[in-house]
């Protein structure tokens, strides 16, 4: 049973290195649409970043979909899709990989989200 949004019944997606999708596969997010499309795609050294844009373009398209997690790196590479993704569904999380910790100063989506509130309304 994939791991699906509890309230709409949609699916979390993964784009990063054959570590995480395996890590989140086995925790039950594998999904392979009617289409016979799967929801994760592994990246590694030879994937090129075409390939990779044209996964997220393509995840951001499905409407069975609502979590995009990506692993910061490969976010890197396609930042220019990243930053110009402003719909709230499908979500994006960047998420760190075995060989890249997590960098709060790189995540656009953070920046984006911490720029709509003021830090003095929280004290």
């Amino acid at each position: 049973m994939a791991l699906h949004s509890a309230i709409k019944g949609k699916l979390v997606s993964v784009i990063g290195d054959e570590d995480t999708c395996v890590g989140f596969l086995l925790g039950g997010v594998g999904e392979i649409n009617k289409n016979r499309h799967p929801n994760f795609m592994v990246v590694d050294k030879n994937t090129s970043v075409s390939e990779i844009e044209e996964c997220f373009k393509r995840f951001v398209r499905r409407d069975d979909i609502d979590i995009i997690l990506i692993n910061q790196n490969v976010a890197e590479m396609i930042r220019h899709c990243i930053d110009s993704h402003m719909q709230p569904i499908p979500s994006v999380l960047e998420i760190p990989s075995k060989d890249h910790p997590y960098d709060p100063t790189k995540d656009s989506i953070l920046r984006r989200a911490r720029g709509m509130f003021n830090p003095d309304d929280f004290k």
